[in-house]
Parts: C-alpha cells; structure tokens; sequence
C-alpha cells in the first residue's frame, strides 16, 4: 500500500501544478476583433459605439465592397466629442487609437453625398489591452514548486503568445482577403454588367444604322418617273 500512497502524492502534485499553470494562462488579457459587414443606404449615416477603457488600443479597418465609386465618408470621436480621425471619399483605410479616458468611442459611416447609391461596408475591431484592473505581475504569486520542473514558466508563456500572435495575425489577413476578393468580385460584375449593357446599345444602333442605309440606297436607285407608252 505503500508505494500506491506515493504514487497517489505525487499524482495530486502533478494535477495541482497543471491546474495552477491553467489558472494562469486563462488570466492572461489577449486582444479580442470582430468584423462585421453592413448596407450602408444613399443619403444616410451609421454610426457604432465601442466602451473602451483608459490606456487601452482600438484598431480600425474599413473598406468599401460594393457600390457606385466605393467610397465613403468616416469619422471617429473619443467620448468627450473630440474629432480624432476623418476620412473624406475613401474606399478603405486604417485607424489605431490610444484611449485616453473611459467611455463610449463613436466611428461613423457617411454615405449622404450620394442621393442614388448603396454602398456595401466591410470594417474590422481589434481591441489590446482592455484588462487593466490586474497586476501583469499577478500571475506569478499562483505559481508553487516552479524549481522543480525544467521548463520555466516564462518560456512557455512567450511561446504560447508568439503562437497566438501569429494566428490572430493569420486570421486577420484572411479576413481582409475575403474582404478584398468581394470589393474585386461586386466590382468586376458590376464592369460585366456595363459591359453587356452597352454591347445590347451599340447592337441596336447598328442595325438601325444598317436599316436607314439601306433604306436610303434604295432611294438613290428608285427611278420615280412615270413611263407612258
């Protein structure tokens, strides 16, 4: 019984130890994004409300995918109403903002120079740093027996961060790729459209201008006198 009674110490040892380092690597803040995609009418504004906290970052991409001239006017406000970013009749761009102060950040999309068009609007969120409440440093006071194992602690979080670092990055030009290949597919059917709408046009006029040809040749060769015998 006695070697069972070591073998089970040291086996709630082990699962104490893997438990802690769970514990650990599940507190640690990741940055979280979000894309979304939305019909922006003619005439019309949308704006989107994002709580963000103090010493955080927010990083904005947009682009427009679908409509007459794939541009749109965009604005981001703090929420004190300060003016930080603007663009004028653009297709896409990038914003990062440091927050400064807590509260609600507003980033509107403007389509009321267009009175006809729609517009199709892809825009991505990355959020970093909005777990500030804790000590970075928290983690490591969960940490027991760290010399008895091997591997530190700290190898294996870097590692873990390097990864997910590279998978978020992953997904997110992804994400902007399938962005990128609607805006090229709505705007080469959009072109295939003109283009066939154009080709029916000079078709008709062709056959018109084939047709008054024709009429007027055979009223060049049209002997109109009359003949008496």
């Amino acid at each position: 019984m006695e070697p069972v009674r070591m073998v089970l110490c040291l086996l709630s040892v082990f699962i104490s130890l893997v438990s802690d380092r769970l514990v650990v690597l599940a507190s640690f803040s990741q940055a979280t994004d979000s894309d979304f995609t939305f019909s922006l009418p003619a005439g019309r504004k949308e704006c989107f409300y994002q709580t963000m906290k103090k010493e955080a970052s927010l990083e904005i991409e947009y682009q427009v995918l679908d409509g007459a001239g794939l541009d749109v006017d965009f604005s981001i406000s703090s929420p004190s109403g300060q003016l930080l970013f603007s663009d004028q009749r653009k297709s896409d761009g990038v914003h990062t903002v440091e927050t400064h102060e807590d509260g609600d950040y507003v980033f509107c999309f403007d389509n009321t120079f267009s009175s006809i068009s729609e517009k199709l609007v892809f825009f991505e969120l990355i959020l970093d740093n909005m777990d500030q409440e804790e000590d970075p440093d928290n983690w490591k006071e969960h940490i027991i027996g760290t010399d008895s194992l091997d591997m530190k602690l700290e190898d294996i979080m870097d590692t873990i961060n390097n990864v997910k670092s590279r998978l978020g990055k992953s997904v997110q030009i992804q994400t902007l790729l399938r962005a990128f290949e609607a805006r090229d597919r709505n705007l080469q059917e959009s072109n295939f459209d003109r283009v066939n709408f154009w080709s029916v046009v000079n078709l008709f006029v062709m056959m018109v201008v084939s047709a008054v040809q024709v009429y007027l040749v055979r009223l060049l060769f049209e002997d109109k006198r009359k003949i008496r015998t």
